[in-house]
């Protein structure tokens, strides 16, 4: 996957997005549609409406990175539009389980950070 830095956020685009739109088209969805900001050091993801195509928009240094994956069989278990609205912030481990076919609604061993050691 990506080489991109661990404590960087990450946005998924709840719902299909229409992924014609290129850099400049999904920078301008982030800015206008999510009141974010598409040059900080975050990753924002986007999926088509038959859930087999995504797209992910990353700002590093002088130029926007765009990575595009294609399904030849399945389909990612992608958001639906929320109550919450059209975006969703997730972490890193919860898109590498997108990623990997898998549901955000997976009950994993929640982070631990650990003060003490007894």
């Amino acid at each position: 996957m990506m080489n991109t830095g661990h404590g960087e956020q990450v946005y998924l685009a709840c719902g299909p997005t229409d992924l014609r739109k290129s850099i400049d088209g999904l920078a301008v969805l982030v800015k206008e549609g999510f009141k974010l900001d598409p040059f900080s050091p975050a990753l924002f993801v986007f999926c088509n409406r038959q859930r087999d195509k995504i797209k992910i928009l990353h700002w590093q240094h002088n130029g926007f990175w765009l990575y595009y994956r294609r399904l030849e069989k399945g389909r990612f278990q992608w958001p639906e539009l929320s109550q919450g609205g059209r975006v969703q912030a997730i972490r890193r481990r919860e898109l590498q389980w997108l990623l990997d076919g898998l549901s955000l609604q997976q009950a994993a061993h929640p982070e631990v950070t650990a003060r003490t050691v007894l």
